[in-house]
């Protein structure tokens, strides 16, 4: 495979560890649990923290402009070291790999619990985004140690968990944030969830020598670092710039000619960062394309829903919208039932998957996806419409994050898992901020009392129907006809897409 180095096999699994009689022999039902968890800590890291930016702004007495760096910095921070931090773990053991970024995770969480400084904040915000590379090191742990049947099914309830994390993030953070809680109780959750973390993946990850060869091309990781730093701070801080100023316009230019020198420096280095070939596969390119668009979803649900139920709805209009919910009832009651049907969905999809096929379970969702998102936006005037639509949108978001890395899997040899997997993550990344500046651009429009307009969140669940039809038609359009890889992989891959379009 261009620029990956040699490996030593392209199975997904290590022969030796399923061997019976083994003593270091892989327990795949723990080792998928383990795993689980550690992909929830990165969704509750990334979105515990939104519904409590109003409450850290004012505990700390800085702007909402200022304290939005706490987000900004960890998407920023991210996107730059995912993808090295994936490479590593193709080229180096990846327990260890895994333990140094908990360790980092740990190190800004609990600095982050005992600060009252903003740019500290920023500073542990930083260091908790390395978090982002424990999802991609996870899956490429599960194809080294299970066998190419039992990857469909692990990939599904690990990805699955990263989905329907986002909602457990929210209502942990309305459970420790009633009254007038301090915003560091967000933080010592995540400490405390870190160390346990830590711990599973002591005793349940095996500790396996490097399955890869190589060489890390250290001027393609800046150059991507860069590139897409450039481009997500102007998604994310367009609007205070100003969308139309020299700062805004003169960043995203910049951010566009660095990624373009990096594919130019990719295409020919011999040791690359990102094989260009593996981002061009049409299979690989719509599936990375459908996965912003399934981000932007996520966000356009959370967010959208979150905010919706919490805006005081004006007592001389009993037809308006709104149900001045607290932060606590946003979270128990019209978060928390899509969340456990995210749950339930998860633990299920891996089957459904394997009986189905990746595309035809993508396609259901992306459909259950635009069901909720509309129904929401032309039905919102009860409770009970808002927990359907959180649940339609939960079961999107489970099935599509468990299926989605089925697709971009079966695209790879064993050692482009890590750095496939890390880039389909940056894509993830991309339209969770693309959705979360949208949001917040549609919220600025406000009526007389300063309240936004119920035809912003319209726009908002429009807008995740939208995205949910736009992952459709792409992965639609991503059918191949024979498998990219020639490993037991691809080939239970094949065998999944056969049974599917049969």
């Amino acid at each position: 495979m261009h620029g990956i180095g040699t490996n030593q096999s392209d199975a997904p699994g290590n022969p030796q560890s399923g061997a019976p009689g083994d003593p270091h022999r892989t327990r795949p039902r723990g080792l998928v649990a383990g795993l689980s968890v550690v992909a929830l800590t990165v969704a509750v890291l990334q979105t515990a923290v939104v519904p409590v930016l109003g409450v850290i702004a004012d505990q700390i007495g800085a702007s909402m402009v200022a304290v939005s760096w706490v987000v900004t910095a960890n998407l920023l921070a991210a996107a730059a070291a995912t993808p090295l931090i994936g490479r590593l773990a193709d080229l180096h053991r990846k327990k260890r790999v895994l333990i140094v970024v908990l360790a980092v995770v740990l190190v800004g969480s609990l600095l982050a619990a005992t600060t009252s400084s903003l740019a500290l904040l920023i500073v542990a915000r930083v260091l908790q985004a390395t978090s982002f590379a424990l999802y991609p090191i996870s899956i490429a742990i599960l194809r080294e140690e299970l066998p190419a049947e039992r990857m469909g099914s692990a990939m599904a309830v690990l990805s699955g968990t990263l989905g329907f994390g986002g909602g457990v993030g929210l209502v942990a953070a309305g459970l420790l944030m009633s009254g007038d809680s301090g915003y560091h109780r967000i933080f010592w959750l995540t400490t405390g969830f870190t160390v346990l973390v830590l711990a599973i993946v002591v005793i349940v990850v095996p500790d396996r020598p490097r399955s890869c060869t190589g060489s890390i091309d250290w001027l393609g990781a800046l150059g991507l670092a860069t590139g897409l730093s450039m481009l997500l701070l102007v998604i994310t801080q367009g609007h205070a710039w100003a969308w139309g100023s020299l700062k805004t316009i003169a960043t995203a230019a910049g951010g566009v000619v660095v990624l373009f020198g990096w594919w130019v420096w990719e295409s020919r280095a011999a040791t690359p960062l990102v094989s260009t070939r593996m981002l061009t596969r049409p299979t690989m390119l719509l599936t990375n394309f459908a996965t912003i668009f399934v981000g932007m979803g996520l966000y356009f649900g959370f967010l959208g829903l979150t905010l919706f139920v919490q805006i005081p709805r004006d007592p001389d209009d009993p037809a308006g919208y709104g149900f001045g919910a607290t932060v606590l009832q946003a979270s128990l009651i019209y978060l928390l039932p899509g969340a456990f049907i995210g749950f339930v969905v998860t633990l299920i999809s891996g089957q459904v998957i394997d009986r189905f096929g990746a595309r035809a379970v993508l396609m259901v969702a992306a459909f259950a996806g635009m069901a909720g998102y509309l129904f929401v936006a032309l039905a919102h005037s009860s409770p009970w419409q808002v927990i359907i639509a959180g649940i339609l949108t939960n079961v999107y978001i489970s099935l599509a994050y468990g299926a989605l890395p089925t697709l971009v899997i079966g695209e790879v040899a064993a050692g482009e898992t890590g750095i496939a997997t890390s880039m389909n993550a940056i894509f993830r990344t991309i339209g969770s901020a693309t959705a979360a500046a949208l949001v917040a651009l549609l919220l600025t429009r406000t009526n007389a009392a300063g309240t936004p307009m119920e035809s912003s969140f319209v726009a908002i669940f429009i807008g995740g129907a939208a995205t949910a039809g736009l992952a459709m038609v792409l992965i639609s359009l991503s059918r191949r006809p024979y498998p990219a890889v020639d490993s037991p992989q691809a080939r239970y891959e094949s065998r999944a897409m056969n049974h599917e379009w049969g």
